[in-house]
């Protein structure tokens, strides 16, 4: 089975990140693919390339490029919400003028367009929220 994800939890404020990383470790491991990530809300802070958790919590950004690097899952983030919220990549913050920038590869800043296509392009599309 093929699926998507829709995360809209900022990581280490609710129990989405946790959850949905979880639930995508499972689908992978009984063989089914997981096509992309959608992150929407305050979820686009789980594409934040700057954060550095305590050592004893564990590192969401990491485990979702690991994600990314091992399984090939895109990783996306939607752009009016991550522009909202202070998040750009090096084009976005060359285009709007800003020093520097939070989100890099494999994280991409996309429109809510990809998100209607990962819907009709999956099997199933879950949603884990606040």
């Amino acid at each position: 089975m093929r699926y998507g994800l829709l995360v809209m939890g900022a990581p280490y404020s609710s129990q989405a990140t946790h959850s949905a990383l979880r639930f995508a470790t499972a689908l992978l491991t009984q063989g089914h693919q997981l096509e992309s990530v959608f992150f929407y809300h305050d979820g686009v802070y789980n594409a934040a390339r700057h954060t550095a958790p305590p050592q004893d919590e564990p590192h969401l950004y990491d485990a979702w490029c690991a994600l990314h690097t091992e399984h090939g899952t895109q990783l996306h983030v939607c752009i009016a919400a991550a522009l909202r919220r202070g998040m750009l990549d090096a084009r976005e913050a060359e285009r709007h003028g800003k020093l520097g920038h939070s989100v890099e590869a494999p994280f991409e800043l996309t429109g809510l367009g990809q998100l209607i296509d990962l819907g009709q392009n999956v099997d199933r599309l879950l949603t884990f929220a606040p």
